[in-house]
Order: C-alpha cells, then sequence, then structure tokens
C-alpha cells in the first residue's frame, strides 16, 4: 500500500465507507486519510480505579471485567447497561444505539480496556457509549499516551464512522504503509531541526507523549505555510519579471498645484507615508500592484486621487472602479469637485449612463481627452477602450470576482499599475498568505477633528429606552441607520423580520419619513430609496446589509444593528463605519437577544471596547478562522490549510515567508537537485491554474 491507493483497499473502510469519507470529508487517497488531522487530544497514558472517579475528569481510561449485561426500558427508551468491574467496585457502561451489534461483540468475564466521559446518574456514574477494547498487548500499545480525536459528521456516525473507527482506520494504514516520501529538502530539516516527515505523520496520528506531539505539529504546519508562501513568493517574482511597470518618473505641475492650492486638508502622516510608498513603486519600473488598507474615514480616496495626479502628470489616464453605482456616483461627486478648479476631464459610466453620454464618454476615453474614468462593473466591458491607461484604482475589492478584475488587465499591452482599496482592515498574517503578491499599505489614523464612534451592547428589552434616544436625535435633525441581518439560509423568516421592524419603526416614529432597502429589490429600486436617504429626504433607513459597502452621509449619525449576534466582528465594524462621517457625536446600538453564548458576548463587547479596525480584525479572525472572512475565497490562498492556524500561527508564518524568499534569491527556478521535491510538490498541491498573483 501506498499512499496513492484508493482508500476503498484500506482494512476496515470498503466501497460504501470509501464513498461517504469521499462525499462527507473529501478523503479518496491514503494521502488524504494521514492528512485528516486530529483536532485535540487525551491523555490516556495512566488507567483509574473506579473509586477515583469524581466530576472533574473529563475522560477515564479503566481495565476490568464485565460481570452481567441489563436492558432496560421500551421503544425509544431502550438501553443495554453493561456492570463493569475494575475488581474493587462497579460501574455501569450504558449503550442506547447498536444494543445488538455490542451485545453480539462483548462477552462476560473477558479482560476489557474501557474509555469515556463519566456522568453521574443519582449517587452513582456510569459512563454512556464508551469505547470497550479487549485488553492486549497491541491494544495497551494503540491506545497508550495522548489518543487522537477526529471530527465527524453526522452520517459518519451513522455508518459507524465515528472518531475511534477513523483511528483505527488510520493505524492500519499507517502499518501496512511502504513509505512516507520526505516532502522538504534535507538541507531546511537540518537547518531548522525539523522532524521528518514520516515521523511527524506517525506521532500526528499517534503520539507517545506531548513532545514529540509538539514536534509534530511544528513540522507539519512549517511544512504547510512554507509551501503556500513558497507558491506565492514564486508567482510574485513572475509577475515582477514577466511585467515591466510604466515609469512615472514625473511629480509635475498637477499634483503640485493641486498639494498647494486646492487641498481641502492637512493630509495625516499616514497619508503621506502611504503617498510616498506609491511614489516610489510608481517610479521603480515595476508594475505596482499594491493593497491599500485603512478604516472607514481614514482618506483613502484622497491617497487614491492624489496617485491618479501623479499618472495624469506622466501622461496616463486613470479608471477608478466600485462595486455599486451609488458609490461609484459618491466618488465621481467628490473627485470632480476637488478637481473643478483645476480642469481636469472626470466622467461617470455605469449600468444607467444614457446612450449618447455612454458614446460620448467612450469617444473622449479613447482619444485620451478622457483623463479619469469613475465607473462601476461596466468599465470592464469589451467597448470601454483606453487611449493610454496607466493606473487601476479599486475599491473594496473584494466585492468584485476574479475574472471581473482580471480583465482590466487586458486594457493595456502593459499591464497598467494597480491600487486594490478595502475599508475591512485584514490581520497581518492573512494580508500575507492572501495578499502576499501585494505590496500592503495601512493608514493606520484618522483625520484630527474625528469624534470616535461610542458604541453600545444593549438586550432587546430595552427597546423604550432606545426610541427616546433616537427621537432625540432625530429632533436635533440627524439620520439613523437601522440594519437587520439576512442571511440566504433563512431569507424568507428574515425578509420578514425587516419588514415587521419598517413598520414597527413608522409606527414608533410617525413625524418622520422612512426608506427600506434589500437585497431583493430592483438595482433601480434601492439605488432611489438610498438616494432619497443620501439627500435628507427621508430620516431613517431600514435596510440589510446592502449599505455594508455605500453612499456617506455625514448627517447619519446613529447606526442601529438589529440581532447584533448574528454579525461577524468585521461586518459590524464595516456597518459601524456608515456613520461618523460628519463633525457630530456619532453612535451605534448593537441589540441581541439575552440567549448569547460566551462566545458572542465577547465579540461584541470588543466592538463596545475599540474603534481600531485592526485590533478587531485580529480578533475576528481569533473568534471565526480565516475561510469565514470576507474576500478570502477570492482572493486565493494557492491551497487549504489542513493544520496550520493562521490566527495562532503568526510567527511561524513569517518564519516560513522568510525560508521561501532566502531560498527562492538563492535558486529562482528551483533547479538544484535538493529542490526539485518543492517543485514536484508545488505542481501536486496547486489548486487552480490561475495564476492569482496577476488579478490583484
Amino acid at each position: 500500500m501506498d499512499l496513492s491507493t484508493n482508500i476503498t483497499y484500506v482494512h476496515g473502510i470498503g466501497p460504501k465507507r470509501a464513498e461517504i469519507l469521499q462525499k462527507e470529508i473529501s478523503v479518496s487517497t491514503v494521502a488524504d486519510l494521514l492528512s485528516y488531522y486530529p483536532y485535540r487530544y487525551v491523555d490516556r497514558s495512566r488507567f483509574y480505579y473506579i473509586h477515583e472517579i469524581d466530576e472533574t475528569l473529563p475522560y477515564i481510561q479503566l481495565k476490568g471485567r464485565i460481570a452481567s449485561f441489563e436492558k432496560m426500558g421500551e421503544g425509544r427508551g431502550r438501553r443495554l447497561i453493561a456492570h463493569f468491574t475494575d475488581g474493587s467496585r462497579f460501574i455501569n457502561l450504558v449503550w442506547f444505539q447498536g444494543l445488538k451489534y455490542v451485545e453480539n461483540r462483548l462477552k462476560i468475564n473477558t479482560p476489557y480496556i474501557v474509555f469515556g466521559k463519566p456522568t453521574r446518574y443519582g449517587n452513582r456514574y456510569n459512563i454512556p457509549h464508551p469505547e470497550v477494547e479487549p485488553y492486549t498487548e497491541a491494544n495497551i500499545q494503540k491506545t497508550a499516551g495522548l489518543q487522537p480525536f477526529y471530527n465527524t459528521t453526522e452520517k459518519m456516525k451513522n455508518n459507524f464512522l465515528n472518531s475511534t473507527a477513523i483511528r483505527n482506520i488510520i493505524f492500519t494504514a499507517l502499518k501496512n504503509l511502504s513509505l512516507i516520501e520526505e516532502t522538504l529538502p534535507n538541507e531546511l530539516v537540518e537547518k531548522y531541526h525539523l522532524m521528518s516527515r514520516k515521523d511527524a505523520i506517525f506521532n500526528i496520528h499517534l503520539p507517545q507523549n506531548n513532545e514529540l506531539l509538539n514536534k509534530a505539529q511544528h513540522r507539519l504546519k512549517f511544512e504547510e505555510l512554507f509551501y503556500t508562501q513558497l507558491s506565492i513568493v514564486r508567482q510574485t517574482k513572475y509577475r515582477e519579471q514577466k511585467f515591466k511597470g510604466y515609469v512615472f518618473d514625473i511629480v509635475g505641475e498637477t499634483f503640485n498645484s493641486f498639494y498647494k492650492n486646492h487641498l481641502p486638508f492637512e493630509l495625516t502622516n499616514a497619508q503621506k507615508r502611504v503617498l510616498r510608498e506609491i511614489r516610489s513603486d510608481m517610479k521603480t519600473g515595476k508594475q505596482m500592484n499594491r493593497l491599500l488598507q485603512g478604516d472607514v474615514g481614514s482618506g483613502k480616496t484622497m491617497v487614491a486621487l492624489m496617485s491618479a495626479l501623479i499618472a495624469i502628470d506622466n501622461g496616463f489616464q486613470v479608471c477608478l472602479m466600485a462595486p455599486t453605482e451609488i458609490l461609484a456616483t459618491q466618488h465621481f461627486l467628490t473627485i470632480s469637485e476637488q478637481l473643478k478648479p483645476m480642469n481636469i476631464n472626470v466622467e461617470l459610466l455605469t449600468g444607467s449612463t444614457k446612450k449618447s453620454d455612454r458614446n460620448r464618454i467612450l469617444s473622449n476615453l479613447q482619444s485620451g481627452e478622457l483623463k479619469i474614468l469613475i465607473g462601476t462593473h461596466a468599465l470592464i466591458e469589451d467597448s470601454v477602450v483606453f487611449s493610454n491607461l496607466g493606473l487601476v484604482i479599486i475599491d473594496e475589492q473584494h466585492r468584485f470576482g476574479v475574472a471581473q478584475r482580471a480583465k482590466l488587465w487586458s486594457k493595456n499591452i502593459q499591464p497598467p499599475h494597480v491600487l486594490v482599496m478595502t475599508a475591512t482592515p485584514i490581520p497581518r498574517t492573512l494580508a500575507m498568505t492572501i495578499y502576499g503578491d501585494l505590496d500592503v499599505s495601512v493608514i493606520d489614523e484618522l483625520p484630527p477633528g474625528r469624534k470616535p464612534i461610542q458604541t453600545y451592547h444593549l438586550y432587546d428589552n430595552k427597546r423604550e429606552s432606545i426610541n427616546k434616544f433616537l427621537t432625540k436625535q432625530l429632533e436635533e435633525g440627524r439620520q439613523i441607520y437601522i440594519v437587520f441581518p439576512l442571511i440566504q439560509e433563512s431569507e424568507k423568516l428574515d425578509l420578514k423580520n425587516l419588514e415587521d421592524g419598517y413598520e414597527y419603526i413608522k409606527e414608533h416614529f410617525p413625524k418622520y419619513k422612512v426608506s427600506m432597502v434589500h437585497g431583493r429589490m430592483k438595482p433601480t429600486e434601492k439605488e432611489a430609496e438610498m438616494q432619497r436617504f443620501s439627500s435628507g429626504e427621508t430620516q431613517i433607513l431600514v435596510a440589510t446589509t446592502v449599505i455594508e459597502v455605500g453612499v456617506n452621509v455625514p448627517n447619519a449619525s446613529v447606526m442601529v444593528i438589529e440581532s447584533a449576534e448574528r454579525f461577524g466582528l468585521s461586518q459590524l465594524h464595516q456597518l459601524r463605519g456608515r456613520v461618523g462621517r460628519g463633525a457630530n457625536q456619532s453612535y451605534c446600538i448593537l441589540i441581541s437577544s439575552f440567549k448569547i453564548t460566551n462566545e458572542t458576548q465577547n465579540r461584541l463587547t470588543t466592538m463596545t471596547r475599540t474603534t481600531d479596525g485592526f485590533e478587531i480584525a485580529e480578533a475576528d479572525l481569533q473568534f471565526r478562522g480565516p475561510g469565514d472572512i470576507e474576500g478570502t475565497q477570492q482572493s486565493g490562498l494557492p491551497f487549504d490549510l489542513k493544520i496550520a492556524n493562521l490566527a495562532k500561527d503568526g510567527k511561524l508564518l513569517q518564519m516560513a515567508r522568510n525560508v521561501a524568499i532566502d531560498l527562492l534569491k538563492e535558486d529562482p527556478l528551483l533547479e538544484k537537485e535538493g529542490h526539485l521535491v518543492l517543485k514536484q510538490n508545488l505542481q501536486k498541491l496547486q489548486r487552480s491554474n490561475i495564476n492569482w498573483s496577476m488579478i490583484s
């Protein structure tokens, strides 16, 4: 048996179980099986006596014999009880399912090893559904030390593929495996004192002690992170070699005139630093691929505009793509207003642009007369032809699909510089992995004079006091967002909640006009309602998360989030960023039910404690894990992580990245004899043939 063997041929599996393992946990080969790592371990290095059992012990291991069996109850309440003794006292082993199977398998007065979780029943303990193994030398050896536990699904359990079964199958596979090849060069294994892959695989599944387990985990995590970083760094180098960037060597009259005469406010130090980083990229001759991160209101758009002016000074055109028509329109109005004194041609192109205007815009674009084009997905249509596109700016990039972003590359023979903006702060470890091929700039300070948003968590029995507060804000001329969750699985229910909420708000605030926005509305209807709120025609906007990336309404000073327990941290932070745009004190009120978990309570407490987007993003990564963070799948981890955790393994990730960079400096094409194994494994691991580094 080798790693490529189909699991059907592993003893204890067979065709039916193989099909279940394939469907439920994507395990098809022995290699897949051995990469199905345990999620926790329980120490089984000692046997307990029955008289030692108490509530503090989560799991116990006993040795002894079954003295007798007893059946009790009828129908669904039927159960099998085995009276088990270690020679001094008795404990009951109880089964509610698979009674016949257990009875046929277990014999009276035969020595057994029993393992399970004790529960108190009256004044006695019992063990429901214990693991029972014959007391043999082989089983003592197999169960000694740390016992692994594997995640299983309901369907797997129904087919007797519980954690114990998975462990036994893996034990069998390891016993019969001919070879586990090394996947890292010897130089790396020796230099960084890594356990061999063979030993790591054995000790991740069958660890004899904590020290060996830690070494196995370290080796396998490093390997996973190293290959991820090797893939990303290699792609980056490829892109840098293949694509030369336009050289923007002039900071000319356009930029300087705007900076000296028309800048509406003094730039923050963070904005100045980021502009220097962008400027440095643009003049080197390499194609810029930079991610600009910054909280809502930190001044990303101003940095983007000033980068655009550098492109114009060098004779190039600029396009800015936003995910919604209303956001594109907002960018257009803001930038047009700021550039008004300078006579720079700025246009807006969206799906609703009139045909006559569209024809004029496209003509001016092709001739080079039009310098800045702002728009939505309409920008990637084939009819949109630039004369000389030098800079592409993408706002809220996670809202665009891969193919949409890639299309912008084809607008020029030589790819333009790319500036990707996001208001969703990304934790450093995640940015290194997902956007490892992008240079990252961070605007980490807000403009002076901005008041931090005050955030409160209230339970839904405080409606009356919340309504009083909202009334006071409305009387002072402020506007209010009220957001309801909308999750696809329960869309109908959620939509009803939204509609009920809308009626409730109209009833309790009769003096004020209310708009409603949700994802099922036609885009034109949605835009119209948003516009009514933006212009001040309506005072309250009841909405789903469609407003998460949306219009800037400086007069909106209160954000109420209903059922806040159903939102992730980053999403709550993004929603909160819709307010606090003006000079007035702004508020965010998180409303939840009393019935929330400790984890949810911690999440909401984090929101009330800090407005720092990066702190929140780190906390979100800890709470939810990387797979749930918005945009991760689109942005493309080169391959799935099975054991490494981006939330916890930041130091190891940094180490793996440094090792990958150093190795590729020395051997960019992985041609050295010892590095061929890396090339081969990269090819095996690569999940798709898309070159993510060329898409930004």
